[in-house]
C-alpha cells in the first residue's frame, strides 16, 4: 500500500489523527531469512534479542523514530466488539455500509473491502473525507501496524477507536504497536507456531538500522550534491 498522490485537504486531516509520517510508508517484502534469523534469537523472558555480542531489542523510541507514532497518550484498553452484529453496527454508523460475511474472516475484515470503499469516496466535505482517512488507517492497522506475512485483512476490534475522529490522535499507538510486536515474537519463538504477524515493517526497518551490515544494498542508490 503506498500513500495517495498529494491532496493537501487529506492532508490536513490525516495531520490531526497523528498518523502523518506513517501514511509516507509504503509496506516492507517480507524477509524470511532475517525474520526467521531473529526469531531464533528471542527470549520471551527478557523481551530482548540475545545476539553473539549482545542483547538488544526494540524500544519506545525506535518505534517513535520509524514509525512516527506517538508513544505518549491514552492506552488502548478499550474492550473488542464482541459479534458480527456488533461490527456492522459500528459500520454502518461510521461508514453507512456494512461488509457481507463474505469479505470477513473470523473477527477480521479483508482489506479489499476498505481499500474498495477508500477507491470509490467522493470527498465532497469533511466528513467524507474525514471518513476517507478511517478507511487509510484501518488499511495501515491491517499492513504496517498489527498486519501479518500475509497482509490480507485487519481485526475489526479497532473500529470504536476511531469514531471520535478529533479523538484519534490521543491514544498512544505507538506503545501499542510495540506491545503487539513483543506479543507476536513471543507467540512466533513457539515451538509449534508456523506464521508471522506483527508490524513487519517496524521490525525489518529496526533490524537493518541497528544491524546495518544486514540492511540490503539499494541498486539504484540516490546521489546527493553537498552544498
Amino acid at each position: 500500500m503506498l500513500p495517495d498522490p498529494y491532496n493537501p485537504i487529506v492532508e490536513g486531516h490525516i495531520w490531526k489523527t497523528g498518523f502523518y509520517h506513517i501514511f509516507q510508508i509504503g509496506v516492507v517484502q517480507c524477509q524470511s531469512a532475517l525474520i526467521n534469523a531473529l526469531v531464533e534469537r528471542w527470549r520471551p523472558e527478557t523481551h530482548t534479542f540475545h545476539l553473539p555480542v549482545c542483547e538488544c531489542v526494540v524500544t519506545l523510541e525506535d518505534v517513535a523514530l520509524i514509525l512516527g507514532l506517538s508513544t505518549n497518550g491514552l492506552p488502548i484498553t478499550r474492550p473488542s466488539l464482541s459479534s458480527f452484529e456488533a461490527m456492522e453496527a459500528e459500520c454502518l454508523d461510521q461508514f453507512s455500509v456494512v461488509p457481507m460475511k463474505s469479505e470477513c474472516q473470523g473477527s477480521f475484515i479483508k482489506l479489499t473491502w476498505f481499500q474498495g470503499l477508500k477507491d470509490r469516496l467522493v470527498l465532497a466535505d469533511d466528513i467524507h473525507i474525514q471518513r476517507y482517512v478511517k478507511y487509510y488507517i484501518m488499511l495501515l492497522f491491517g499492513t504496517i501496524m498489527f498486519g501479518d506475512m500475509f497482509v490480507t485483512a485487519v481485526r475489526w476490534k479497532f473500529l470504536p477507536l476511531l469514531r471520535n475522529f478529533a479523538g484519534i490522535i490521543q491514544f498512544s499507538w505507538g506503545s501499542t504497536c510495540l506491545t503487539h510486536l513483543y506479543r507476536a515474537l513471543c507467540r512466533t519463538s513457539c515451538v509449534d507456531c508456523k506464521e508471522v504477524d506483527g508490524p513487519l515493517t517496524l521490525w525489518l526497518t529496526w533490524a537493518w538500522i541497528r544491524l546495518s551490515f544486514l540492511a540490503p544494498i539499494p541498486g539504484n542508490p540516490r546521489l546527493f550534491p553537498i552544498r
